[in-house]
């Protein structure tokens, strides 16, 4: 509610002013104000309305696009009291003066339009930046109406001082009010700084830096005015990220800096142009620094993982699971993936392809002939229904085939996830049958269980916790080793940009003989 009482009472002033300003001057004229009037209450209306239709724009959004909205509004917020601080720390003296030769334009013109259009520009300005601050403030205030009432409070107060000041009833040092404000509005930009970022990661769009540097609960608990000051005004969560704590920095700093610096320590022009000339080199090699210097991912990912009968936690189902490329290696098996359709899904909360195989083989080593007693004991002690001793003595051509059905979700090069079941058919021919016999049978020639099996789930938490982490290692790679390099550069860029504008001589033009 501090807040946005201060917002509305600075800014509505403002306008307030602008508008006293205007009405004075036309009275000293004899010029009537009905026009001035009309542009002033355009101007509001328009603000207003532009504020209203962002709000219920933002409400009518699912939650993602919220977030967006938010993100993009508050820095909007940012970008204009930053430019409004500054501009009136450098021209509020001169603001009179030149809102009086705006309106002597505007009269010249003759156009009573021109003058109302003259009043409206004046009054929007102010308008709009007082919409979009309230509506970023009170997006990431703890309870909106008391925000909200404490934006209509401001308000209201800041048309009393303004007709106060307009009728001479009032004396107010405007210059130390703007002074005063100006630091307070500079604080609650800041904290807006550290809202954006936030929104941003909300919405997906910053991933990187999300360390949690504190712990403040103990400072701003809920529902104390300690939190009503810090994360109600300044927006300082119980919770700061690096990320944010950086962002929060470099705006107060500078901002702060190119604010409030003392007249009397402030360089000389030549010195001005050599401290954004030494800068914008210091910021290039920053940034060439840390691209090259910032070390890449280390993260180990396993490279097999054992399996389990399903429900089962003993890993007995084989050997163990390795992804070789499209090749699944289980022990002598190998299923190939490559024909298998890939399907991008979520899974254990990581993206990954998933992929369906079954497959067929012949087992190579397996006895090509068993007797009875074999046959027997492969069917759990006794006889394949059909099967007489004195038919069928033997012995018997034996087949055999595994089958597999295996299940993979695969990230990247790792293997995720598996599941599968395994299962092995005889074929019988000879040994009395008078046609051939196929039978599933328990276990493979080698002693290997058959039946459904999962990839252990310890090797599964393993592997998604590898992942996790690579995934988090690259985004932080790529922001930190990229992204803010290229931020870095751009305001080298920047600064050199400037320092060379000011270095150019002015335009020379000689005096015309009369």
């Amino acid at each position: 509610m501090l807040a946005t009482f201060i917002i509305g009472l600075r800014e509505g002033l403002e306008a307030a002013l602008i508008v006293g300003i205007i009405a004075a001057f036309l009275r000293a004229r004899g010029e009537r104000l009905h026009e001035m009037w009309l542009g002033v209450a355009a101007a509001v209306a328009l603000s207003v309305g532009v504020g209203g239709g962002l709000a219920l724009i933002e409400a009518a959004l699912p939650q993602s696009a919220q977030e967006k909205l938010e993100c993009v509004i508050a820095a909007v917020a940012v970008v204009f009291v930053t430019l409004m601080v500054l501009w009136m720390t450098r021209h509020a003296a001169g603001l009179k003066g030149q809102i009086e030769r705006d309106a002597d334009a505007a009269l010249g013109q003759g156009s009573r339009i021109a003058l109302a259009a003259m009043a409206f520009l004046a009054v929007l300005r102010e308008g709009f930046e007082t919409a979009v601050f309230l509506l970023a403030t009170i997006s990431g205030a703890q309870t909106g109406h008391w925000a909200g009432l404490g934006a209509a409070l401001g308000l209201a107060a800041s048309v009393a001082l303004g007709w106060a000041i307009a009728q001479g009833g009032m004396r107010l040092n405007l210059g130390r009010f703007f002074r005063w404000t100006g630091v307070f509005l500079i604080l609650v930009a800041a904290g807006l700084v550290l809202q954006t970022l936030r929104s941003a990661h909300e919405a997906g769009w910053l991933l990187a830096g999300q360390q949690r540097i504190a712990d403040l609960n103990w400072l701003v608990a809920p529902g104390t005015v300690r939190s009503a000051l810090i994360t109600g005004v300044l927006g300082i969560p119980a919770d700061p990220r690096l990320i944010e704590l950086l962002g929060w920095i470099a705006y107060l700093v500078p901002v702060a800096a190119l604010t409030y610096w003392p007249r009397a320590l402030r360089p000389d022009p030549r010195t001005a142009q050599w401290l954004r000339g030494s800068l914008a080199v210091a910021f290039a090699a920053l940034a060439v620094g840390i691209a090259a210097l910032w070390p890449q991912p280390q993260v180990t990912l396993p490279d097999h993982a054992p399996r389990g009968l399903e429900g089962d936690v003993d890993t007995s189902a084989g050997p163990d699971l390795r992804l070789q490329g499209h090749m699944l290696e289980m022990g002598a098996t190998r299923v190939d993936l490559t024909g298998a359709e890939a399907t991008p899904e979520r899974h254990l909360g990581l993206p990954s392809l998933h992929r369906q195989v079954q497959s067929q083989t012949e087992i190579a080593g397996a006895p090509g002939e068993i007797d009875l007693a074999t046959l027997a004991q492969l069917a759990g002690g006794r006889l394949p229904v059909g099967v007489s001793p004195a038919r069928n003595p033997g012995p018997f051509v034996a087949e055999w085939t595994r089958l597999e059905q295996v299940t993979v979700w695969t990230a990247g090069d790792a293997l995720l996830d598996a599941q599968g079941h395994s299962a092995v058919t005889l074929r019988l021919s000879g040994g009395g049958l008078t046609t051939p016999r196929t039978l599933r049978v328990d276990s493979a020639p080698s002693g290997s269980a058959t039946g459904a099996w999962v990839m252990a789930p310890a090797a599964t938490q393993e592997a998604a916790d590898a992942l996790r982490a690579l995934r988090r290692a690259r985004i932080e790679h790529q922001f930190w080793a990229r992204e803010l390099p290229v931020i870095l550069f751009l305001i080298a860029l920047a600064l050199a940009a400037s320092a060379l504008a000011r270095a150019r001589p002015a335009p020379f033009f000689p005096a015309r003989s009369l």
